[in-house]
Formats: structure tokens, C-alpha cells, sequence
């Protein structure tokens, strides 16, 4: 048992070694690369200033030579210039071994005298070459009567070079040593410390919560480290204290939030991989949990079969992610719903990304208002605009030509401007009835009355347009009717709106038929119209009374603002709390009415009579 203790230590021991080495290694590398590079650059710019200064000093020497031969050869006769030049180039080259050859020439560039006949080895050794003009001056004039080249060796050069490569190579290898020392001290330092480090989170690892380094004699950096660790440490055996039970109820906790949140919930890892969902969106997303939970939501398929998830997610991750970012939106279909997603990234308290939350809310209804508000802003502005342009047609006309047309065709002018003018009333007062009835504040004045007053009121109004279109109208009623509490104005307005949708739905040549009634239960006052239109499919009944609902189909298109059947059930509903009813048949014709409650409490009679003995308000 010692034994196997023994040989762990010096496992340990080894790989300490081991990892200091590496670190010694790493520091020694690091050090003796930028020495070597700071000494190439040192050796590098020495060596271009002395090949600078080289060459300066073949430039002066050339410039002295240039003005010696025009000095040497100013009064000497043309054929003397060469012995002349010959005797001062060889007294310079026998005084300086690093000059490879002087060669003088005329203005035209032919050679008058070149030393490398004399000295051609040590020409072959020419390293740099200068030239400079030679220039005479005169009184009245400068001339330039030739050039002086100098071939340098560069001997002196190089053997500066050489004692410069020395010098620097141990000023720099003195350095090298030095920085060796000081990487090899600190590592073993920091080797030291951070093994105590390691230590340390080992015994955290194995459970010992709670455990404290020795901070003293460390570093200020490793300090803060040490003091960091502790930190940790405490914590993680305060947190270590709480009990299982405990956590068990934090998390349930927090399901219980997410399972009854309205709207839908789907939370995903930062692998895409669904780790909890909320009830709410399993009934959206019309799916079981064991069938979404643990799979990528990338493999969730919409109702098209299409991967509804797949590119959006692409999108929100090649997006860079923002703790306070806003969250990405975007709509699938799911059994033609439409459901609208928001992508919000997670994060820790360290602002560490964790994976993503998607909010799922259904919008359906919301997207068939938006469509049926356009289609009803559509069929207003057509409807609004074909009365005004008959109109305007029909007063120019008249304004311009009515004295060439007889009475009887100016009567019918009118007549059908007439005809115009109620269609625009009824069309503008259902929009302000639709604007005024919506409102929650608003209650109507209401009193007892006859419905069978109402009734024959509105039929004898339809009567000229009923027969436009030979149409027969048929009103039966109950015996004894009670009277009920109503508004008559908007209770007249609701009648009118089903009468004349009767007529206009109904073929020439038919019966319309009227029946106020008491219903089964005894309870209301039944009112329907029953015409023999083309019907309405059953897949549209429920949704008949909408606001701007309108059935268009091949059978009948008429237009309209789609408000009218809707103002009735909120007159109705709404104002007297009554009920709606429809019933059609496709080919057969459709039923539609409403009921009136007869009794009603006796603070409703209160609220509902006039004040002050004022009549009832007026809706017209």
C-alpha cells in the first residue's frame, strides 16, 4: 500500500517537472527569439550606416581626385595628361589598399588613364564604384572636361563587420543568459503557485466544499486568484447545504410558471435541442412532448411539411447575439393557424449564452382581421365612390343639358339620384353605427313597444324597392304579443338591414316572408326573414355576423361594406341582450332573426327609461 502511494507522488512529481520544463521552455523560446531578433536588426542597421558611410567616403574621395587631375593636368600638354594622371593614381593606390582602381575620362567618356592596367587583381576585387566630374572654371565660364571612377573593396567594411558581429553577439548572448535566469525563477514561482492551485481544485472536485488556500507570500495577481478560489469555495458550500428537496421545488416552481404562461412556450439548448415545453404550445404546435422533447427544433415540419424552424434558426445564429437584443419574429402555419414566433437568446447572470426561448402566439384571428379590414376599407371606398360618380354624373348632366330633356326624364334623373342618396345614407349611417355601437360607454334609452309596429313600418319603407323586383313581402304574426323593451331606433335599423338583404339575395319574382312570434321557451319575442335565396354554405354561418365578413362567391356577389348582419348583432346582443340566429341551406333559401327577452329585471327597466321624461335618444 506504501508502496503504490510512493510511486503516485513520483507520478506527480514527474508531470510537476514535467509542466515546468514546458513553461521554462516556452519562456526560453520566447526570449531567445526576440533576442535574435533585436540582435539581426542591430547587426543589420550597423552594417547599412557603415555601407552609407562607405560610400560617402568613396564620393569625397572621388571629388579629391577629380579636382587633383584638373589640377595635375592644367598646363600639361594632351600627350603629357597621361603620365601625369598615371604618376598621382599611383601614389594613392600604393597609400590605400581598399582602393580597387582610379580610372580618369575625357568629356566624351573615353578612358584617359585606368589604374586597373597596373593594378588588375586588386581591380577584380571592386565592391562599390563612385564617379564625379571633373570641372574646370575659367573666368567666363565652367567646363566639364571629364570624370574620375574609384572602385572601393570594402575590405575595412568587412572587417569592421566582423568585429561588430562579435561584439554584439555577446552583448546579446550576456542578455540571453540574463532573461534565461529570470524566465526560470518566475516560472518556478508560478509553477509552485498554481500547483497549490490545482490542489485546491482538486479537492473541490472530489466534494471537499469549502476548502481555503494559503494566500500568504504569493504573488498580488495570484492573490486575487487565491482569494477568487476561497470565494468559490464558500459558496459552493453554502449552496452544497441545501438540500435536494429543495431544489426539486425551485424547479417545479419555475414549470409551473412556464406550463401557465397563455401564450406558448418551446425552450431550446444552445444545441437546438428542445428541453422543455409548455402546454399551451404543444396544443399550438399540435404535439405530443415525448415527441418534441430531446429533438432539434430544426426537425419540427408545418403543415405544408416544410421545416418551419429550419431557417429562421440559421438566421437568429448567424445574427450576433445580444443579451437586450430584440427578438426575432416571424409566422408559420400550423392546421391553418397562423402562429407568430419570437426568438429571444438566453443568457447566465455572467452573460454566458445558454440557448434560446421561442414564444409562440396564435395570430389567426388577428391576420383574418387585418385581411377583412382591407377587404372592408376596399368594398367602402368602391361603395362610396359608385353613388358619388352617379351622382356627380347625373347633376352634371342635368346642371348642363336639363333644359333639353322633358319632366318625365328629368323626373327620373331624380329619381334615381334619390335612389343614390338613401343608398350613401344607409352606407355612412352603418359605419357611424358600427364606430358608435362598438363603443363600451354607450347605452341606449329604451321603452316598451309594440315589435309588430316596427315591423310593418320597416315593410311599407321596402315596399317601392321590393317591387322593383317583384318581390311580395308577407308579414304573419302571433296573437296577443307582449310588448318588450326596446330602442326602436336601432332595433328598426337592425330589421332593415335583414329585410333588405332578403331583397337584395332574393330572385325576381319570389316571397319574402316576415313572422314575429313568441319563442319555444316562452321567453323572447322572435323575429325572422325568410327568403328564398341562393343560401349561405354552412362553413360561413358562424361566421356570417362577423364585422366585414362578406360571402363572394360565383352564386351571389353583391357588394357591400359587410357591417350590416354584424350592427345587428351588436344592436341585439350587445344593447339588449337578446340573440341572433341564421339558417340557410345552399339553393333554398336562408332564415335570418333575432329575440327579444320579454321580461326584464327591474333595475334594467330603470336604467333603460327615459330621463327626465325625454323620449327615448334617436338614432336616425
Amino acid at each position: 500500500m506504501n508502496d503504490n502511494n510512493t510511486s503516485e507522488k513520483e507520478e506527480k512529481v514527474k508531470k510537476g517537472i514535467s509542466a515546468q520544463t514546458k513553461l521554462i521552455a516556452v519562456g526560453l523560446s520566447i526570449s531567445t527569439a526576440f533576442i535574435v531578433l533585436v540582435a539581426w536588426f542591430a547587426y543589420q542597421s550597423i552594417n547599412q550606416n557603415m555601407e552609407n558611410a562607405y560610400k560617402s567616403f568613396g564620393q569625397v574621395l572621388s571629388k579629391t581626385l577629380a579636382i587633383e587631375g584638373i589640377e595635375v593636368t592644367k598646363e600639361v600638354p594632351p600627350l603629357a595628361k597621361y603620365d601625369a594622371l598615371r604618376t598621382n593614381a599611383n601614389s594613392i593606390m600604393k597609400s590605400n589598399n581598399d582602393i580597387s582602381f582610379i580610372t580618369f575620362k575625357d568629356n566624351t567618356s573615353k578612358i584617359i588613364y585606368s589604374s586597373k592596367d597596373d593594378y588588375s587583381e586588386r581591380a577584380n576585387k571592386a565592391r562599390i564604384t563612385v564617379s564625379s566630374p571633373m570641372i574646370a572654371k575659367n573666368l567666363s565660364e565652367t567646363l566639364n572636361v571629364g570624370s574620375v571612377d574609384v572602385g572601393l573593396s570594402g575590405t575595412i567594411i568587412d572587417n569592421i563587420s566582423a568585429t561588430t558581429k562579435v561584439s554584439v553577439s555577446i552583448v546579446f548572448l550576456l542578455a540571453w543568459l540574463v532573461i534565461a535566469g529570470i524566465v526560470y525563477m518566475n516560472s518556478s514561482i508560478i509553477t509552485t503557485e498554481l500547483r497549490k492551485l490545482y490542489q485546491g481544485v482538486k479537492k473541490i472536485s472530489s466534494g471537499e466544499f469549502g476548502y481555503k488556500l494559503d494566500d500568504k507570500d504569493v504573488d498580488n495577481e495570484v492573490k486575487e486568484l487565491y482569494n477568487a478560489f476561497n470565494d468559490m469555495s464558500e459558496k459552493l458550500s453554502r449552496y452544497n447545504e441545501q438540500t435536494i428537496e429543495s431544489l426539486t421545488f425551485e424547479r417545479n416552481k419555475l414549470e409551473a410558471v412556464l406550463m401557465s404562461i397563455v401564450n406558448g412556450v418551446v425552450v431550446c439548448d444552445n444545441h437546438d435541442k428542445v428541453i422543455m415545453v409548455n402546454n399551451h404550445a404543444k396544443k399550438l404546435l399540435e404535439v405530443d412532448e415525448e415527441n418534441i422533447v430531446g429533438t432539434q427544433i430544426q426537425q419540427f415540419c408545418d403543415s405544408t411539411g416544410e421545416f418551419c424552424f429550419n431557417d429562421k434558426i440559421a438566421k437568429f445564429k448567424d445574427t450576433p447575439l445580444e443579451e437586450d437584443g430584440t427578438p426575432t419574429p416571424f409566422n408559420i402555419e400550423v392546421d391553418k393557424r397562423i402562429i407568430k414566433c419570437l426568438i429571444s437568446p438566453m443568457f447566465t447572470r455572467s452573460n454566458a449564452y445558454v440557448g434560446y426561448i421561442i414564444v409562440l402566439i396564435d395570430v389567426t384571428k388577428d391576420v383574418e382581421m387585418d385581411e377583412l379590414r382591407s377587404h372592408f376599407i376596399s368594398n367602402v371606398s368602391h361603395e362610396l365612390r359608385t353613388p358619388v360618380t352617379v351622382l356627380r354624373s347625373y347633376i352634371d348632366t342635368l346642371y348642363n343639358f336639363g333644359n333639353d330633356f322633358d319632366f318625365n326624364t328629368q323626373r327620373e334623373f331624380i329619381g334615381v339620384m334619390n335612389q343614390e342618396i338613401i343608398r350613401l345614407n344607409r352606407m355612412v349611417n352603418d359605419i357611424l353605427d358600427f364606430s358608435r355601437y362598438e363603443s363600451q360607454n354607450v347605452k341606449l334609452e329604451k321603452s316598451k313597444q309594440n315589435i309588430m309596429e316596427i315591423i310593418e313600418d320597416c315593410v311599407n319603407q321596402v315596399q317601392v324597392l321590393a317591387k322593383e323586383h317583384d318581390l311580395t313581402i308577407s308579414v304573419m304574426k302571433e296573437p296577443d304579443l307582449p310588448e318588450i323593451w326596446l330602442n326602436i331606433d336601432s332595433i328598426s335599423r337592425a330589421l332593415m338591414n335583414i329585410i333588405t338583404n332578403a331583397i337584395k339575395y332574393s330572385p325576381d319574382g319570389k316571397r319574402i316572408k316576415i313572422r314575429a312570434e313568441r319563442s319555444r321557451d316562452g321567453q323572447y319575442v322572435e323575429v325572422s326573414v325568410e327568403d328564398q335565396g341562393p343560401g349561405i354554405p354552412e362553413k360561413y354561418q358562424k361566421k356570417i355576423f362577423d364585422r366585414f365578413f362578406r360571402v363572394e362567391n360565383d352564386t351571389h356577389t353583391v357588394k357591400g361594406t359587410g357591417l350590416g348582419l354584424h350592427l345587428v348583432k351588436v344592436t341585439v346582443e350587445k344593447h339588449h341582450n337578446g340573440q341572433v340566429f341564421v339558417q340557410s341551406k345552399e339553393g333554398e333559401g336562408s332564415t335570418f332573426g333575432f329575440r327579444l327577452p320579454i321580461n326584464i329585471t327591474k333595475e334594467e327597466e330603470e336604467e333603460y327609461a327615459p330621463k327626465n321624461g325625454l323620449p327615448a335618444e334617436s338614432e336616425a
